[in-house]
């Protein structure tokens, strides 16, 4: 194997990697959620949907990970924690608060899913399709959350700033432990 192969082997190791650990979050994240909001009302119903598509996504890398013999994050555990107590904090500010921290994940999962695929370029078809697919429904979240109201939760500003600082430091952390 030369150095090259290898270098592309671990970028795809830490990508899948973090990938698997940003779905696990993202269901994490919805879980706290619904605990809080339950199943009633439209943000509720939204959110059930979303977070079936994130778990359908979770599956999905569990399974590359699986395939391709990656590890996944030792941080899951805490993502697990962290996740779910930013979803019920969230709902617990009301379902706007909730979808504002929707769009705040998505917009940075949007950022990272595109740059891996600018990474990828056309070494892993495989990855680069699943990505693609993935993001475009991330994409979608994001929509969803905005017009659910999103950017009318209480200090918006703050709490969007708070989530998506979260999340790349959740990327990075999960990339490499």
């Amino acid at each position: 194997m030369t150095l090259r192969q290898a270098q592309v082997d671990r970028d795809t190791e830490r990508m899948l990697r973090v990938d698997q650990a940003g779905e696990f979050g993202a269901t994490r994240i919805y879980a706290g959620q619904l605990a809080v909001m339950g199943t009633q009302g439209a943000a509720a119903r939204a959110i059930a949907h979303m977070a079936a598509q994130e778990e359908a996504h979770r599956v999905r890398f569990d399974a590359l990970l699986a395939e391709r013999r990656v590890r996944p994050t030792l941080l899951q555990p805490l993502w697990s924690a962290a996740g779910f107590a930013l979803g019920a904090a969230t709902a617990l500010l009301g379902p706007e608060a909730a979808m504002a921290c929707t769009a705040a994940v998505e917009e940075e999962i949007d950022k990272h899913y595109t740059a891996q695929l600018d990474a990828l370029g056309t070494k892993d078809p495989e990855l680069s399709q699943t990505i693609g697919e993935f993001r475009t429904e991330e994409r979608t979240h994001h929509a969803t959350a905005i017009a659910a109201g999103a950017e009318r939760a209480p200090a918006y500003p703050l709490l969007s700033g708070a989530i998506r600082l979260g999340c790349r430091l959740a990327i990075r952390l999960s990339e490499r432990v």
